[in-house]
């Protein structure tokens, strides 16, 4: 028998929780190039087309039966996305989408920061209880286990810097690692870490909005490129941190501290860590892929440029999952581009 599953967005939702309550954390992708006509008609065309996907595929149920859908507000678009759930879970019964949550993390450095986020934790693992009542010990598992997935995900991200595998396959397995239980996820990637894959190519970081599909990774590879590195949270962000302790203060501390995001952070906090990441990988390039509707990396470019010294390029107002011609274009060498 499978596992309930509660679906979730947002790198910012604690998955713990879900876990220690004996549910499958299911983190809910789009879909690039399919219709979300519907989507659009509950959020309209101005919102990340990534949040109006996810909405069409909920109203579509290609996501299965979900328990609950649990939204973390770190952006816009996931805040509309919520709003809209929870008003046609409110207003049009016959939909029969489940309970839906907003999970509010903080990522000020400050005690009042942590007290703030703790609390959401706590009412969070309240909230889920009534699937579960979600003991100490339960918790404490739960987090031990996502510890070790992170951890390994870390050495799957270094083998990707020593050559052995490609962007694109990095990405698709951080993301299959986000739709089984946590033990089969650390399964996943010890299998990945035991069968080394030759990767090469101009070596080039990724910074700017988020991918939830290997779309872009793979065209930049096509085209004669290395994804080495990324800063965004269906990559390295997701992972790097782990918790001090398996308690649930650790745990908001955990989120409360995670990122920086581009949605979230600060410019001069984006610069210091796409250029510390960048170096760390050996990138030769910095590309920065603003998808449209999503206005926070622009912002962020001219200092990440600067901080990184390396040769970077902007690509603006970019679709969900692909790169325009021009944008390829500035990437490569006249001529050059498949």
């Amino acid at each position: 028998m499978s596992t309930p599953a509660v679906g979730y967005v947002g790198a910012d939702v604690p998955v713990e929780l879900i876990t220690a309550a004996g549910l499958l954390p299911l983190r809910l992708t789009g879909q690039p190039g399919e219709d979300h006509t519907p989507g659009d008609r509950y959020l309209g065309r101005g919102v990340d087309p990534v949040a109006r996907s996810i909405l069409t595929r909920i109203l579509a149920g290609d996501y299965g039966p979900l328990e609950a859908i649990v939204v973390s507000r770190d952006c816009e678009a996931s805040l509309r996305l919520f709003y809209a759930l929870r008003e046609l879970h409110r207003v049009e019964p016959e939909l029969r989408l489940p309970p839906v949550r907003l999970v509010d993390v903080l990522h000020l450095p400050h005690h009042t920061t942590t007290r703030y986020v703790h609390a959401k934790v706590a009412q969070l693992r309240e909230w889920l209880g009534r699937w579960r009542p979600i003991g100490d010990d339960d918790l404490a598992e739960a987090i031990t286990a996502h510890d070790t997935l992170r951890r390994s995900l870390s050495r799957v991200a270094a083998s990707r810097r020593a050559n052995r595998l490609s962007g694109a396959r990095f990405l698709e397995v951080v993301a299959e690692t986000t739709r089984v239980p946590v033990a089969a996820a650390i399964e996943l990637a010890d299998r990945v870490l035991a069968d080394p894959r030759e990767a090469d190519g101009v070596r080039l970081f990724l910074t700017g909005s988020s991918h939830d599909h290997p779309g872009v990774y793979e065209t930049l590879e096509r085209n004669g490129f290395l994804v080495v590195g990324e800063d965004h949270d269906w990559g390295e962000l997701l992972f790097a941190r782990t918790c001090a302790a398996p308690t649930e203060l650790a745990l908001a501390e955990r989120y409360q501290y995670n990122g920086p995001s581009a949605p979230r952070a600060s410019i001069g906090q984006r610069a210091e860590h796409t250029a510390a990441a960048a170096r760390a990988c050996g990138a030769e390039v910095l590309f920065s892929y603003a998808r449209v509707h999503d206005d926070a990396p622009p912002w962020d470019f001219p200092e990440q440029r600067a901080a990184t010294g390396v040769r970077a390029v902007l690509a603006e107002r970019q679709p969900y999952g692909g790169l325009t011609e021009d944008a390829l274009a500035a990437l490569l060498p006249a001529g050059a581009a498949a």
